[in-house]
């Protein structure tokens, strides 16, 4: 398995495990020789993606328990192969895309620019928002 980082350099982030994606079924958009598809692309799958993909031939959206495969539906994080993202980004069909868990070696098929433009903004927790104006007050 090649080396964990992310579009960004950094440590690549988990995709989802529910459910449970990646090419190693990890949880990650880890690859390595075995991983043909280069499924590195962590996404937010939508129904427009969905119907574009079954029609070029990938249906993602039925189950299919003889493989382990439950099928997808809109709002999943998935592990999508490069190509794919990129033929749907030409198509204007792309999902988003989480850059923190989206693989490195995405970057050979895909330019960076092009995933920044369908990037998932960084969504601030709670608690974190609390923390801020907690700390701003003492100032």
């Amino acid at each position: 398995m090649d080396e964990d980082v992310s579009v960004l350099g950094t440590p690549l982030k988990e995709c989802s495990c529910k459910p449970m994606t990646g090419f190693y079924r990890n949880g990650r958009c880890s690859t390595g020789p075995e991983d043909q598809g280069l499924h590195t692309v962590c996404v937010e799958l939508t129904r427009e993606f969905l119907s574009f993909s079954r029609a070029r031939g990938n249906d993602l959206m039925t189950p299919r328990p003889e493989w382990g495969f439950p099928g997808l539906q809109p709002g999943d994080h998935w592990c999508l192969c490069a190509l794919r993202w990129q033929e749907a980004f030409e198509a204007g069909k792309a999902p988003l895309v989480f850059l923190e868990a989206t693989h490195q070696k995405t970057l050979e098929v895909v330019k960076l620019t092009d995933l920044e433009q369908h990037a998932v903004q960084a969504k601030v927790l709670p608690f974190a928002k609390a923390s801020a104006s907690h700390r701003s007050g003492e100032d």
